[in-house]
């Protein structure tokens, strides 16, 4: 069996996405004044989510394709 880095990457973006995310979500919105009031932490938490949720589903697609041969 080969190493694939989809596995690691896809779960270090899932983790480091869930921390952002949460910490966006308890943080107070005074705190994003200087950003315009736009949450930059639960944006970017949500976009690494994806981007994780991506690379481990690519993952998964392979694996099922490798058994089916």
């Amino acid at each position: 069996m080969r190493f694939d880095l989809r596995f690691p990457i896809g779960l270090l973006f899932v983790v480091f996405g869930v921390i952002l995310a949460i910490y966006g979500l308890v943080t107070p919105e005074t705190m994003y004044v200087r950003s315009l009031g736009l949450n930059i932490n639960l944006v970017w938490g949500i976009v690494m989510l994806i981007f994780g949720g991506i690379m481990l589903g690519l993952l998964l697609v392979r694996k099922r394709e490798r058994a089916d041969l």
